[in-house]
């Protein structure tokens, strides 16, 4: 309840990770800050020196709204995605060190929710480690793989006129709806592991008024590809983009990955983005979390106490796994 209501929405997550840092020591843990540059830091909570990282982020995406607890049931901004996975790993953290175990820490991370500033800061400045676990709604399963994504921005150019003579202009609305038409036109393989390549356009605007047609238009477009589709995206935009009337600035995004799973858990691939894929400081890579992907983002966002439970014991049992080296 502290953690949901403290305001952590982009770019806000200072004041949290202040907090934080004062709330979570334990007095048999090292804290270090690293600052991102933007305003925002991450956190290294760390127990002996670590092999083995405890990662979820401190940015929750907007608009906040409080929690309430009723029924076991947890809801707010945060709740699971992704504040009841710090809950879970700071209590595993805590359960291994009354243990008297040692080598683990937990690094909370900034600006996941817009771009993994944090993440790509953090692999800049700190070796990283043996393995990385890091916390996202996947339903307490392992994630044996994940889609990855590329960003564009798209901006396509008419010339107006007055609206009851057309043939003197060009609507670049009319050139975005040819322009999604291709896109939708194109022959996107499909993977046997992680399914379709999806695509979703936001940030649309145009300013043009109704009687005048429209001399500008542009929009963010943004896919989910696959091991199957990640170069065909990029060749796919290319020749979208040979056009004297679009331009197409990329975005950068993160390749389709595959993750480490470990006998005895549930596992399963996702079709979302995280921190992971820029870690590459870590030789291993594990995404597992309690709440569903399907409750983030959603101004019903919850996570149910017994999966924070269940998400605790998990990753007490992932370090023992880990630390004995004996992974199957």
């Amino acid at each position: 309840m502290e953690m949901l209501k403290t305001d952590s929405t982009s770019s806000r997550e200072r004041g949290f990770s202040e907090f934080l840092k004062k709330r979570l020591p334990d007095g048999r843990c090292t804290v270090e800050s690293f600052e991102v540059g933007d305003g925002t830091e991450n956190l290294l909570f760390s127990w002996g020196k670590p092999e083995i990282f405890f990662c979820t982020h401190l940015d929750t995406v907007p608009p906040y709204f409080p929690p309430v607890h009723s029924g076991g049931v947890m809801r707010g901004r945060g709740a699971c995605d992704a504040k009841g996975q710090i809950f879970s790993m700071y209590n595993a953290c805590l359960a291994l060190a009354d243990e008297g175990q040692e080598g683990f820490a937990l690094l909370l991370l900034a600006g996941e929710e817009t771009g993994s500033f944090g993440a790509k800061n953090f692999r800049t400045v700190h070796p990283g480690g043996k393995y990385v676990i890091v916390g996202e709604p996947t339903d307490n399963c392992m994630v044996s793989a994940s889609k990855g994504t590329k960003s564009y921005r798209v901006t396509i150019k008419g010339k107006s006129s007055h609206s009851g003579y057309p043939e003197y202009g060009l609507s670049a609305v009319e050139l975005f709806v040819d322009f999604v038409n291709r896109l939708r036109l194109a022959d996107l393989p499909s993977d046997p592991e992680l399914g379709k390549t999806t695509y979703n356009i936001g940030m649309l605007e145009s300013a043009n008024p109704q009687n005048v047609l429209s001399e500008s238009l542009s929009f963010r477009l943004y896919f989910r590809t696959t091991f199957a589709s990640d170069g065909v995206v990029q060749s796919l935009m290319e020749r979208l983009g040979d056009n004297s009337y679009i331009e197409i600035e990329p975005f950068g995004g993160d390749t389709p990955s595959r993750y480490v799973t470990l006998d005895g858990f549930d596992t399963k691939t996702v079709a979302f983005g995280s921190d992971a894929p820029q870690l590459t400081n870590f030789e291993n890579r594990i995404l597992c979390g309690p709440g569903s992907i399907l409750a983030a983002h959603t101004l019903s966002e919850y996570v149910l106490m017994e999966d924070i439970e269940k998400a605790t014991d998990n990753y007490v049992k992932m370090f023992r796994i880990l630390k004995t080296g004996k992974r199957s």
